[in-house]
């Protein structure tokens, strides 16, 4: 496996975004899903990984916005058959990395109370709840998480 920064524009990585698309959507109401589009993913601010396997096909990706106040991670998935083999985890620690180099010192995500492996993975990684923040409405579907750099070490 290699996980690598890249460019979201590559028709494997589209189809891997589309992919998290339709699984968010058999969870939550379009109204709760607060997802990036491609455009907004290629913004000199956003950090994007990819995951491949040995074939190199695209099996996993996420995302940093980078900002002055926080780093948030988003579009965060992995293929249901490459789960459980540490993949979330690595993408998660390399965008944690590079946002750090970029001076971020507090990371956030929202992401839904259905998504329970993706819950484990976070908290196993630092990441408390917290209250809303950002643009984001009061929505039922919504858990928010931070973590400082206190709890992070760049690699």
């Amino acid at each position: 496996m290699n996980i690598a920064l890249e460019t979201p524009d590559q028709p494997d990585v589209i189809a891997l975004i589309a992919e998290l698309d339709v699984y968010q959507l058999t969870l939550y109401p379009p109204e709760s899903v607060f997802a990036l589009d491609l455009a907004s993913l290629k913004q000199p601010n956003v950090v994007f990984a990819v995951a491949r396997d040995a074939a190199g096909s695209a099996i996993g990706c996420g995302a940093i916005v980078t900002g002055p106040e926080f780093g948030e991670i988003k579009r965060m998935y992995v293929r249901p058959e490459a789960r459980g083999k540490g993949v979330a985890g690595r993408l998660l620690q390399l965008l944690e990395d590079e946002a750090a180099r970029r001076g971020v010192s507090l990371f956030t995500l929202e992401t839904g109370p259905y998504q329970m492996e993706a819950l484990a993975l976070y908290k196993r990684k630092g990441y408390r709840r917290c209250e809303r923040f950002g643009d984001y409405p009061d929505d039922p579907y919504s858990v928010f998480m931070r973590k400082t750099l206190q709890s992070h070490k760049v690699k």
